[in-house]
């Protein structure tokens, strides 16, 4: 085969996992809004450096913007050659895109084969890539989905990460979207990814799944905070068959403090996102928690919530949306140890 070799992503895919390196040649932003799965950022044009080219594009004209542009794509694919290539064998195969396979892309590629590495370039670049992800995430999963189901505090996540921990097929969706799915679930030090990022996470974890062992995923609405879970993907959970995880309120609250260790100790920012409850709950009903949290009562606070909010909006939509809840095998957890998920996520596991 000639290098650079240009494919298309439908080619690719099958040994999308065999290249030694995937290289997003975009700038920063562009790479931070979504990539392909393990590509590492090397930027031919850096963000400032596009906005400069563009500038000189449109206000003198193209022939000296591309002199300046030919200029910043050498020193910058040389500085990565440098920084990070130099020790590769000759048998090193990476795989190039940018945003459509052109320009960007294209200069690497050329000069990695060059030197003598199987360099392959990406036909249609992201964008090829971003649709075949779109049309993707628009067929039914093939996997059988458990659903587990609780209301909240009764361990979910926890139970999907043991399950995970000892080989079981799980689809975090929390996890994914770095939100714990409510109106207090924001995680302060890490934002959410971008909605492409989420359905990129989805996607690759979605094709190497086993079709033929089931799938556990937590009983989620349609958004997971800001982020939408593809309607393909929804409507095969809500169709499928449920575990009903239950555990006493008591050891909820507990559970709760230790998750959300990030407001308890922070009352002021606990009210700020309690605020957001005042249509539902009335002026009064928030002002009372807010001075529970104040005043240090974070378990009474903890254990209102679950009576006044969570569990009533819980019960309202699970027999609603997930239509085999009805039938869900019941998991009870006596306590909120290592050794109560172990023992549960086994006996889902084995089944």
């Amino acid at each position: 085969m000639k290098y650079p070799a240009l494919e298309n992503f439908a080619t690719l895919l099958p040994q999308l996992d065999q290249f030694d390196c995937i290289i997003d040649a975009r700038s920063e932003s562009e790479f931070a809004l979504d990539h392909l799965p393990g590509a590492i950022n090397c930027p031919v044009l850096s963000d400032p450096e596009r906005v400069r080219v563009g500038t000189m594009y449109k206000q003198i004209n193209a022939f000296e913007a591309k002199k300046v542009g030919a200029a910043l794509v050498a020193k910058n694919i040389a500085r990565h050659i440098e920084t990070l290539f130099l020790d590769k064998p000759k048998e090193w195969r990476p795989l190039i895109y940018c945003w459509r396979g052109g320009n960007r892309s294209g200069a690497m590629a050329l000069i990695l084969a060059k030197i003598g590495w199987p360099a392959v370039q990406l036909d249609g670049g992201y964008k090829a890539y971003r649709a075949h992800v779109s049309a993707a995430l628009l067929d039914t999963p093939r996997p059988d989905f458990k659903v587990i189901c609780g209301p909240t505090g009764s361990g979910k996540s926890r139970l999907l990460q043991v399950l995970e921990s000892i080989g079981a097929q799980v689809l975090d969706l929390e996890q994914l979207a770095a939100h714990r799915g409510s109106v207090l679930g924001n995680l302060p030090s890490k934002p959410q990814p971008s909605q492409k990022m989420f359905e990129t996470t989805i996607w690759e974890k979605l094709r190497h799944f086993d079709p033929a062992r089931p799938v556990f995923v937590e009983s989620e609405s349609k958004k997971v905070g800001q982020l939408r879970v593809p309607d393909a993907l929804m409507d095969k959970m809500r169709q499928s068959p449920c575990v009903s995880l239950m555990l006493s309120r008591p050891n909820r609250v507990r559970l709760l403090m230790e998750d959300y260790e990030h407001f308890t100790n922070s009352p002021d920012t606990l009210n700020t996102q309690l605020d957001c409850l005042t249509l539902l709950h009335g002026r009064d009903k928030i002002d009372s928690w807010h001075a529970l949290a104040s005043g240090g009562q974070m378990p009474v606070l903890v254990d209102e919530l679950l009576a006044s909010h969570y569990d009533p909006a819980y019960l309202r939509s699970i027999d609603r949306n997930f239509i085999q809840v009805g039938k869900a095998e019941v998991v009870e957890l006596d306590d909120i140890g290592e050794a109560d998920f172990l023992a549960a996520a086994r006996r889902l596991h084995a089944i």
